[in-house]
């Protein structure tokens, strides 16, 4: 599999050497996918022939904290540790030019582990890191709700207190990750009435009162997409994820945080099959009419310039500068050209192809997704327009190097 040159030039200047060679290593590891996501498409309950994949391995370490960080699938020293958004950007296009689906399919920290590094203390970080770095482990983040959608500020589910000086968590989330297959998470809930009184708590889905149920797909079936109950689980204290902060730093403030730094990756996992389905129709068609060329480098060039903007919001937000218009805006462009790609690319390879390409059918089917993922266009269309009245769309200066500052808050 080759990447399309104009769309490397697009981050030229802004990867240091450090994400220069962990790009070149995220490459390498994405061999193989495309067949095993194709076996997992078909039974999406079936993930143990992943756990062999160096492509697998190193998403798991890349979403683990520096210090938790073991084996030889990061390239030496491990990378440019504070880049993070930067870094997940990148393994997560890599990857997902070979099967986005093997990617949530999975194990490892992804959004909730987003949530236990913005919120949780140095006890919460070993608690649920340590158990990733124990064994594979899969992880739910329980945010949507049969009723509410991801409504963060209306959420159901209910955090009540206990007797024994705990809580007890009851509820139900829909549309969850990996939540059938999950050995812990983290969920979303409300405590009390108001924005400062939802809480975000670790749960270890081997408690009394835990159910997950998968649900049935069209495409990205190897995410798991769950349904999720809680009845009466206890959450001691210590495992209310920023406990000790003000109620204003907990919840809301933990679920937005996480989903800002993931949509960045959302976007770079649409840019991934996007090039991917580029690159197969240029292996398939070598030698398009003028006009269809012209249509293909069209495409090319916009997916260009979304990386390059993608990665200067990821970059951004490593820096501390966190810009959620900027931020929906590159998601919405980036899973709106994934579902063109695949249309044109459907068109060109004439009517039968997707029945004719195996592959592309599936990525026909998998990129509807990136919709409906970290919120529809729609919704960030208005954020844009917010930000554009605001004169905070456009960022004040060229962003430089994507390197290793670390971002704000970051615990």
């Amino acid at each position: 599999m080759t990447m399309t040159k104009t769309v490397d030039r697009a981050v030229d200047g802004l990867f240091d050497d450090h994400l220069l060679e962990f790009d070149r290593h995220c490459r390498e590891a994405a061999g193989g996918l495309r067949e095993a996501g194709l076996r997992l498409d078909q039974d999406p309950a079936a993930t143990g022939h992943l756990l062999g994949l160096p492509a697998v391995q190193l998403l798991q370490n890349t979403f683990l904290p520096p210090e938790y960080r073991g084996g030889s699938y990061l390239p030496a020293g491990n990378v440019a540790s504070g880049a993070w958004c930067v870094e997940w950007a990148i393994v997560m296009e890599r990857l997902s030019y070979g099967d986005p689906g093997v990617v949530l399919a999975s194990p490892g920290a992804s959004l909730s582990g987003g949530a236990v590094l913005t919120l949780g203390d140095d006890a919460q970080r070993d608690w649920f890191f340590g158990r990733l770095v124990e064994a594979p482990t899969w992880t739910f983040f329980g945010l949507t709700e049969p009723a509410k959608g991801s409504a963060v500020i209306e959420l159901e589910t209910k955090l009540t207190s206990a007797a024994d000086g705990g809580w007890r968590l009851d509820g139900r989330k829909r549309y969850v990750g990996n939540g059938s297959r999950a050995q812990i998470g983290v969920a979303f809930c409300r405590r009390a009435p108001g924005p400062w009184g939802i809480e975000a708590v670790l749960v270890d889905t081997a408690e009394p009162g835990f159910g997950g149920e998968m649900l049935p797909s069209l495409g990205l079936r190897g995410a798991g997409i769950s349904q999720l109950t809680f009845t009466g689980i206890q959450v001691p204290p210590e495992r209310v994820l920023g406990y000790r902060r003000p109620p204003s730093r907990r919840g809301l403030y933990g679920a937005l945080q996480t989903l800002m730094r993931a949509r960045p990756t959302i976007a770079t996992m649409a840019l991934g099959v996007t090039q991917a389905v580029l690159d197969y129709v240029g292996e398939q068609r070598p030698a398009p009419s003028r006009h269809d060329q012209w249509r293909l480098d069209e495409l090319i060039d916009r997916t260009a310039a979304t990386r390059r903007l993608t990665y200067e919001v990821a970059a951004d937000i490593d820096r501390g500068t966190i810009n959620p218009h900027r931020i929906g805006g590159v998601k919405m462009r980036a899973a709106r050209l994934a579902e063109q790609t695949t249309l044109l690319a459907a068109e060109l390879l004439g009517p039968a192809s997707l029945i004719e390409h195996p592959w592309l059918e599936k990525a026909h089917r998998d990129v509807r997704a990136f919709e409906l993922m970290e919120g529809t266009s729609n919704i960030h269309r208005l954020s844009v327009f917010q930000g554009m009245l605001k004169n905070d769309f456009l960022p004040s200066a060229t962003p430089g190097r994507a390197n290793g500052s670390s971002h704000a808050d970051r615990r």
